[in-house]
């Protein structure tokens, strides 16, 4: 006499479910940390590029406005309260030098800043440009700078360290 199984399940089991999941949970914890450090790296360049962005954009500006100087502030150098330039074209006060993303401060995680001044008076002759990760170990390790010589510098790791001009200058030069 033959017996038939009449309770035959398909499917999974509990167990066999719970490997699969293990499984996952452990190719994500391997991947995460790899897709973080790639994001910032891509921070990163983008933030270096940026300094170097806003440095030449100084040097235009000086060009432009020679009364001036160098821009006393990293606004001066975009479009102004418009996405574009104004129709009476560049003024000392929104040049239309760099996009507005950047003219406010914020871009890739980092937040940049470029101050123009002399420190005798009268037209500025002198600036530096600093980014700083705006959440550090998450959007950027490294911390960038600039000054009127244009040559891009950073510190890593940069905890917040927001640098005067002369500190900027001590930082390690980018090759």
């Amino acid at each position: 006499m033959k017996f038939h199984n009449i309770n035959r399940q398909k499917g999974f089991s509990l167990i066999e479910l719970l490997i699969v999941v293990s499984i996952i949970l452990i190719i994500a914890a391997i991947a995460i940390p790899n897709l973080l450090r790639a994001k910032i790296s891509a921070n990163e360049s983008s933030a270096a590029a940026s300094v170097r962005t806003i440095g030449t954009a100084q040097v235009s500006y000086s060009t432009s406005f020679p009364a001036n100087g160098y821009a006393t502030q990293l606004a001066f150098l975009g479009p102004g309260a418009g996405t574009s330039c104004p129709a009476a074209g560049p003024s000392p006060a929104n040049a239309c030098l760099i996009d507005k993303v950047l003219a406010n401060g914020n871009k890739s995680g980092y937040n940049f800043a470029s101050t123009g001044q002399n420190p005798v008076g009268g037209a500025n002759t002198e600036f530096w440009t600093t980014a700083v990760a705006s959440n550090f170990n998450v959007t950027g390790v490294k911390g960038f700078c600039s000054t009127d010589d244009n040559v891009v510098r950073y510190l890593t790791p940069d905890n917040g360290t927001v640098p005067n001009y002369a500190t900027c200058q001590s930082w390690t030069a980018m090759q």
